[in-house]
């Protein structure tokens, strides 16, 4: 049984230089100088028709591209979306950048505020004991302590009095309130 190319798909025999693995069985290939070099020439004149001429119009009309304009216009309106995108973010980092820098400075500022107020208290303390407010008054100001001769005691006939105001409303929705808060109690 022996298959015949009869499909030019299959057509092995265009690629070959005269051995054919499918020679009725052998490996080896079984021609002569006549058979090959009958194939060289009908290769060659197969070679030689399927090679197909343009001119030079269509040449350049088929290596020229064509730029469909909506295409284009999409794609230059994507890049522009993405720039946009890309430097929005490069620029809300920078201000990022620069506001945590201030608020890092104002820290530090304050760190130190906090720092000469607690000096300057200590300062103040350390001037203004007890005993030195005491002898400034008697010797500068000629003050004296209060003695139980200078002291008026009040006395209140009537006695403590307490008063509570409670305000009434005559609302049913408050009244009802009540009743349940009174529940509760």
């Amino acid at each position: 049984m022996t298959y015949k190319n009869q499909n030019a798909a299959y057509d092995l025999s265009l690629f070959d230089d005269g051995y054919s693995a499918y020679n009725e069985g052998s490996a080896a290939p079984k021609h002569t100088e006549q058979e090959s070099t009958g194939k060289k020439s009908k290769r060659k004149q197969r070679k030689a028709n399927n090679v197909v001429k343009l001119p030079e119009e269509e040449l350049h009309k088929i290596r020229r591209r064509k730029h469909n304009p909506v295409k284009l216009a999409l794609g230059s309106l994507g890049a522009t979306a993405v720039a946009l995108t890309i430097g929005a973010i490069i620029v809300g980092q920078v201000q990022l950048t620069e506001l945590n820098q201030e608020i890092i400075t104002a820290q530090a500022t304050l760190e130190d505020a906090q720092s000469i107020y607690t000096q300057n208290e200590m300062k103040i303390e350390a001037n203004l004991s007890n005993e030195d407010i005491e002898k400034y008054a008697t010797d500068v100001l000629g003050m004296t302590k209060a003695s139980n001769t200078q002291k008026e005691f009040v006395s209140l006939s009537e006695g403590d009095k307490a008063e509570v105001f409670e305000q009434k409303d005559d609302n049913l929705f408050t009244q009802f309130i009540e009743s349940i808060k009174n529940l509760w109690s």
